[in-house]
């Protein structure tokens, strides 16, 4: 069937087997195609997954895909207006918005609302996906920033253990920075982290007044969290000119005279490889806020998972939908991959898993980026780097403040 509106003779039951709605009826195998992004998934989840799934579910065969980001934007887009695509589809969860504009994804609030448990869902994932007051995008896994931290080097300093407020961590890392060591690398233009900051303080990058998205760096909750971006990034030696990427801040970390980075549990592959013997000497903890027990606010990275209008499949893609995004497989998901589960409910299911466990508690509190489809152009010219970089070097941060929303107000407008 290729949706649920279709109109289907009801007369007989010859009739409702030619539209494939009566189970067993010896109708056609339907096959659910998915399109994953590359390393989303492991190959033993995806055999579990499709065993266990064609098994439940008689006539229904699942074909699965694997997609490159680099470019995934056009071909997604193209694939949603065009006929006979992918019937079930997994985007980056800031993204949904900018597929959402064409009109050409279907509507799953009634899915989130009755059969999903939308009200338990991570908010960085759910909000990005909700465009309208409608459920576009279903969550699926996050993954946001700790603090990874070299355990010899707080002994040394006397840190027993991790801050649990932002006053704390100034304090813990000014006695880091030491001997030699630098208390956090912390590159100038990890705007990632910077949101963060600005978001715990009340702030926004940008608000929507009435459907025109304006730049808010200039705010004074924004400016507060900038400030404490300059104070934390002086602790250590990171380039006020570049990002986390320029160098590769793993890299830098491995060297071994570096006391904490911000970064996702993913980095812990590069530092390793760069140098093994850090391996259990690296320690995990959520970004502090400005209270005990209530961390900093978190830009949260992920994926959901959208249904094209035009899926040929459609309600056999929402069904797989639905078992993706479930408990069963979340859980089985959120621990073959270290992922965080779609659901805050669900966080004890990685408890066992250090740093995803950590993940997990920042993740409550987590954010996305500002929920208009023209963000990802602003995040092209991305002014909000050259301010961060010109309020470290000295500048007036309220002007380079207005100059960046200004910027980022008309791309938005764009």
């Amino acid at each position: 069937m290729k949706n649920r509106h279709l109109v289907c003779p009801l007369a007989t039951a010859l009739a409702l087997a030619g539209c494939g709605l009566l189970p067993g009826s010896g109708d056609a195998t339907r096959t659910v195609n998915v399109w994953l992004m590359r390393d989303s998934v492991s190959e033993d989840f995806l055999q579990r997954f499709t065993a266990d799934y064609e098994a439940q579910h008689e006539g229904v065969e699942l074909k699965f895909t694997f997609q490159e980001w680099t470019g995934i934007g056009k071909k997604v887009t193209e694939a949603i207006r065009g006929e006979g695509g992918p019937d079930v589809i997994e985007v980056g969860n800031t993204q949904v918005a900018q597929y959402a504009d064409t009109d050409k994804l279907y509507d799953l609030t009634l899915e989130s609302v009755r059969d999903l448990g939308s009200s338990d869902w991570l908010p960085g994932l759910a909000e990005p996906g909700r465009i309208g007051g409608s459920q576009y995008g279903i969550p699926w896994y996050a993954a946001n920033r700790v603090v990874i931290y070299h355990k010899d080097l707080f002994a040394q300093a006397g840190v027993t253990k991790p801050p649990a407020t932002r006053a704390q961590w100034l304090d813990d890392t000014e006695k880091l920075n030491r001997d030699g060591s630098q208390g956090i690398y912390l590159a100038g233009q990890d705007w990632y982290t910077l949101a963060g900051f600005i978001w715990d303080e009340g702030g926004e990058l940008a608000v929507d007044k009435g459907g025109d998205w304006t730049g808010a760096l200039d705010s004074p909750a924004a400016l507060r969290g900038m400030d404490f971006y300059k104070e934390l990034q002086s602790l250590g030696s990171g380039p006020k000119n570049a990002d986390e990427q320029t160098p590769p801040q793993a890299e830098v970390f491995a060297k071994g005279d570096v006391a904490q980075i911000i970064a996702t549990p993913s980095a812990v592959a590069a530092i390793t490889k760069a140098n093994p013997e850090l391996e259990d000497k690296l320690g995990f903890f959520p970004i502090p806020g400005k209270k005990a027990g209530r961390p900093c606010a978190v830009f949260t990275g992920g994926s959901d998972l959208i249904v094209p209008e035009n899926a040929p499949q459609r309600n056999a893609a929402i069904e797989v939908v639905k078992a993706l995004a479930g408990e069963k497989w979340q859980t089985e998901l959120a621990r073959a991959m270290n992922y965080v589960p779609n659901k805050t409910s669900l966080a004890s299911v990685v408890e066992g898993q250090e740093a995803t466990a950590v993940m997990a508690v920042g993740a409550a509190r987590g954010k996305a980026t500002p929920n208009s489809p023209q963000w990802a152009d602003v995040e092209a010219a991305n002014p909000i780097k050259p301010y961060m970089t010109a309020v470290l070097q000295g500048e007036d941060p309220k002007k380079a403040a207005e100059a960046a929303s200004t910027r980022i107000t008309q791309a938005l407008a764009e």
